[in-house]
């Protein structure tokens, strides 16, 4: 299958020619291991132009300082740990530092309250193993250890919803830099370049909270909502144009105004106050993240590429917004029918997404 037919590609493939353009400026010093030096892997996530005039594009809307200590962290020998919020590019950053760092980004652990310990570790074909019994041919390695043996950057999605025991697998590679087999009667140890990053969101705080062994082996940094408007705009128009040319929707590019309005709207509920500080608003359960933002105005992009004339207008919005406001269907829709009669209702040039989202009530 060619990369044009694929729905989503590899972050090390969307950006080939960028990586490749800053291997070949990249004249800095680079730690063991690593495909580009920290000066090349910050300029590819925060963008910039290269000597050559070559332009590089942002990755990565924020703090410059936090990507620079992720850099850094990584690095060392010290594993990294993004935590926040859900949306705040958790998983987005992670994916490119490793297409960065490592040229692969597909080293991933995906954790779920099922994950075992075999998809950090080790598992088995049975099939083999019953006809040969242990041998390193009837061992199937997880990603952790494939980045291991290969100096690659290994990610682990989510880690507070894995099992405390599977967490604490962790420990000896991340301490040692060895994973034991017992059954082989030997161990993989890490080559040059090999390091760990970890996800995990706020609201998972309690499921299966990080044991202090283990949060002490790694370096945590902070990904924050972002703080202004303008830089969530800048995100949102980024990230809805690039989804919107992946998915081919027929439909115009979104009016800034529209984009405005939205994130307005997420930044109110969120902060529990209007933008102007006038009015105090109660707030929903759910956490009305940046990426559900994006993930709205493509809805809406959908709905007006398919079923209008190609003009994203409120009333392709209204049941996008709804759905992601109303998490809790008791709960949330007292704070949402408040919002829309006492801001929305009262806003001018608003009213007609009033209406609109009245209907789908």
């Amino acid at each position: 299958m060619t990369a044009t037919h694929l729905l989503r590609q590899h972050a090390e493939q969307q950006y080939a020619e960028e990586l490749a353009e800053l291997a070949k400026a990249d004249d800095r010093p680079k730690p063991s291991g690593w495909k580009l030096s920290p000066w090349a892997v910050r300029t590819y996530l925060l963008g910039g132009q290269l000597p050559s005039g070559f332009q590089v594009g942002a990755k990565y809307i924020g703090n410059a300082r936090l990507v620079e200590i992720a850099v850094a962290t990584l690095a060392t020998d010290r594993a990294l740990l993004l935590y926040g919020v859900p949306g705040t590019a958790k998983s987005w950053l992670s994916e490119h530092l490793a297409a960065a760092i490592s040229g692969d980004s597909t080293l991933l652990v995906q954790g779920t309250a099922g994950t075992d310990e075999s998809a950090l570790r080790y598992g088995w074909n049975y099939a083999r193993l019953l006809a040969e019994g242990p041998s390193e041919g009837a061992m199937v390695p997880s990603p952790v250890m494939r980045a291991m043996r290969d100096g690659k950057l290994a990610r682990l999605e989510e880690l507070t919803r894995m099992p405390s025991e599977v967490q604490d697998a962790l420990i000896t590679v991340l301490s040692e830099k060895t994973l034991p087999v017992p059954e082989l009667s030997v161990e993989v140890q890490a080559h040059s370049g090999f390091n760990v990053i970890a996800t995990a969101n706020n609201r998972d705080r309690g499921v299966n909270e990080l044991s202090s062994a283990l949060l002490r082996r790694f370096n945590t940094v902070v990904l924050p909502v972002p703080d202004t408007m303008e830089q969530e705009v800048e995100i949102v128009e980024k990230r809805v144009g690039e989804l919107g040319r992946a998915l081919a929707l027929p439909a115009e590019k979104p009016a800034m105004e529209e984009i405005r309005r939205v994130v307005t709207l997420f930044r109110e509920l969120r902060g529990g106050a209007t933008l102007d500080g006038a009015m105090k608003l109660k707030t929903p359960s759910g956490a009305l993240s940046t990426a559900e933002i994006i993930s709205v105005m493509n809805g809406g992009l959908a709905m007006a590429g398919y079923y209008g004339d190609g003009v994203l207008k409120a009333g392709d919005l209204a049941a996008g917004l709804t759905g992601a406001i109303m998490k809790d269907p008791v709960q949330d829709r007292v704070v949402w029918l408040e919002y829309l009669k006492t801001v929305v209702k009262e806003r001018d040039g608003w009213k007609d997404l009033y209406r609109a989202c009245m209907e789908v009530l």
